[in-house]
């Protein structure tokens, strides 16, 4: 039980540590005739994807949290899986500055 435990706990903080791994801003090529609607565009992208990935990552590293924590208890799996994807969705979106 000990194992599955200290396993279930490396697998989740391995899946934050993705999910607050820094995303690379993407260069942009210069459009002087719309580059305002360019570039909100772009930014806008670039939230709701990081958005979704942090949402994935969060979702699935609370999950086995709260597995972990309430030694698979579906309850704790899905409460922790809520509360990680809510949080990692938010990490992830407020983490890209335009």
């Amino acid at each position: 039980m000990y194992l599955k435990f200290v396993s279930l706990c490396a697998a989740a903080g391995a899946s934050l540590a993705t999910a607050l791994a820094p995303v690379p801003a993407f260069a942009q090529t210069p459009n002087h005739h719309h580059h305002h609607v360019h570039h909100y565009s772009s930014c806008h992208e670039r939230r709701s994807t990081n958005g979704t990935v942090g949402a994935v990552a969060g979702g699935v590293g609370g999950g086995l949290i709260g597995g972990a924590i309430t030694h698979g208890n579906i309850v704790g799996v899905l409460a922790g899986a809520g509360g990680g994807a809510l949080a990692g969705h938010a990490i992830g979106k407020h983490s890209t500055h335009c």
